[in-house]
């Protein structure tokens, strides 16, 4: 009875080792950082591979460097010219401060996406439809500044910040297709114009140098003729210039 005692004491006490060392021994991945808290109190960061810590004494947290990317849920927004969207947007961020993700706020991913939100739609909130369309990179590079000074003290770097989607309203929608029609209709009109007044240099042009030729018009004329003769016309009105004329009267008028 004694001896089984003794054999029963050592494997109990073989089991406790293992539980120990097993406890003692971490492994971090390549991504990974592990803060380590030494009776509650923060005392080291440590890198990938194989690491040991103290059982009971030391408690190890793992957080991923890796990049997160978040969805943002769309959020209604009311534009600064009073246009009710809803918007929707990703955010691309990480941690570079393990310690401080941990340490300065409780939920680090909950807390971005929170203040994620908030500030999409105080942003937002401050431009008109027209800008919030066409300058959406310039409202992203914003956006990633804001949030980036904001999350600092947590230890998260946010890398990028991209509008989605924006959801226009039914009539908006209607609207913005009648202001396109209206802009399509409005350049054919000026390339029209602009059409119609390079012709018009060109044709005063023309007409000036044929003028100075009065061979020229007779010749233009002539042409002209043989031009219309070619439609197989059975009908033919031509009106003839007074130019042509000129010449018989004034011979008329010597005689």
């Amino acid at each position: 009875m004694f001896g089984l005692g003794v054999g029963f004491f050592w494997i109990v006490a073989l089991a406790f080792l293992l539980v120990i060392i097993a406890s003692a021994v971490r492994v971090l991945l390549e991504y990974e950082r592990g803060v380590v808290f030494r009776l509650g109190r923060f005392s080291s960061v440590k890198g990938p591979g194989l690491k040991f810590i103290i059982p009971i004494v030391d408690q190890l947290k793992k957080v991923s460097l890796r990049t997160i990317a978040m969805d943002v849920p769309p959020q209604d927004i009311i534009t600064r010219d009073n246009v009710s969207v809803k918007v929707n947007a990703v955010l691309y961020f990480r941690v570079v401060q393990p310690e401080k993700a941990l340490i300065e706020v409780e939920n680090y991913l909950y807390a971005t996406s929170q203040l994620a939100q908030t500030s999409l739609r105080s942003v937002l909130g401050q431009v008109e439809l027209d800008e919030l369309l066409a300058q959406r990179d310039k409202i992203n590079q914003e956006l990633q500044q804001i949030l980036d000074r904001q999350t600092d003290p947590w230890g998260v770097k946010i890398s990028n910040v991209e509008i989605k989607h924006v959801d226009l309203p039914a009539e908006m929608t209607r609207a913005i297709a009648r202001q396109a029609e209206a802009e399509r209709e409005r350049r054919s009109k000026v390339i029209h114009a602009e059409g119609e007044l390079q012709a018009s240099v060109s044709l005063a042009k023309a007409a000036k140098q044929i003028s100075s030729e009065p061979g020229a018009l007779q010749l233009r004329f002539l042409q002209t003729l043989t031009e219309v003769a070619t439609e197989k016309n059975s009908t033919i009105l031509f009106p003839l210039p007074i130019d042509l004329l000129t010449p018989f009267l004034e011979k008329k008028k010597t005689d």
